[in-house]
C-alpha cells in the first residue's frame, strides 16, 4: 500500500543509533485526526514508554483542531500520552531489549497506510558526541563527492 509521510523525526538519526524498526498504531481522537490530515504533527522530543504491558508515545506534539465544536473545550491536550498499538509479544521482547540493553524508543516517522495513521518506533541506542562528528564528516564526505560527480 501506498504510504503518505505525515511527520519524520530527523533528530533521531542523528541522535541515536537505530537498532530495530517497529510499525505501531496510534490511538487518536478525530479531532487530532483532522489535524495530523492537515499536517500539525511533530514528532520532535518524543518518546516512547512502556507501563503496564502497553507501549505509549510522550511529548508528541498535535495541534489543536480549531475548527471543532469544542476546540479547546478539555484544556490543552496537544502533548498527552498517546497509546500505541502493538501486539503483545512485540512488546514484552521491546521491554527486555530496553531493559537489558539499557535502550530507548525513539519514533522515526508518522504516516498513513490507507486511512489508518501508523508510526514507525525505532529501538535505538544514543550516541556519544565523537559519534555524532563522525556522522556529520560522512555526510559532509557524501555531499562534496555529489557535487563533484
Amino acid at each position: 500500500m501506498d504510504k503518505k509521510i505525515m511527520a519524520e523525526n530527523k533528530r533521531a538519526r542523528f541522535d541515536y543509533e537505530i537498532l530495530e524498526t517497529y510499525e505501531a498504531g496510534i490511538v487518536l481522537t478525530g479531532d487530532e485526526i483532522k489535524s495530523v490530515r492537515m499536517g500539525y504533527l511533530s514528532l520532535v522530543d518524543c518518546y516512547g514508554f512502556i507501563k503496564d504491558g502497553e507501549c505509549f508515545l510522550r511529548n508528541s506534539y498535535i495541534k489543536e483542531y480549531s475548527n471543532s465544536f469544542d476546540a479547546g473545550r478539555y484544556g490543552d491536550n496537544s502533548r498527552r500520552d498517546r497509546k500505541l498499538l502493538l501486539h503483545k509479544l512485540e512488546i514484552e521482547k521491546m521491554k527486555k531489549k530496553i531493559e537489558q540493553d539499557r535502550l530507548t524508543l525513539v519514533p522515526t516517522k508518522a504516516y498513513f497506510v490507507g486511512s489508518n495513521l501508523k508510526v514507525e518506533i525505532a529501538i535505538a541506542r544514543g550516541k556519544k558526541l565523537y559519534d555524532k562528528r563522525e556522522t556529520l564528516k560522512k555526510k559532509e564526505i557524501t555531499k562534496k563527492i555529489k557535487m563533484e560527480g
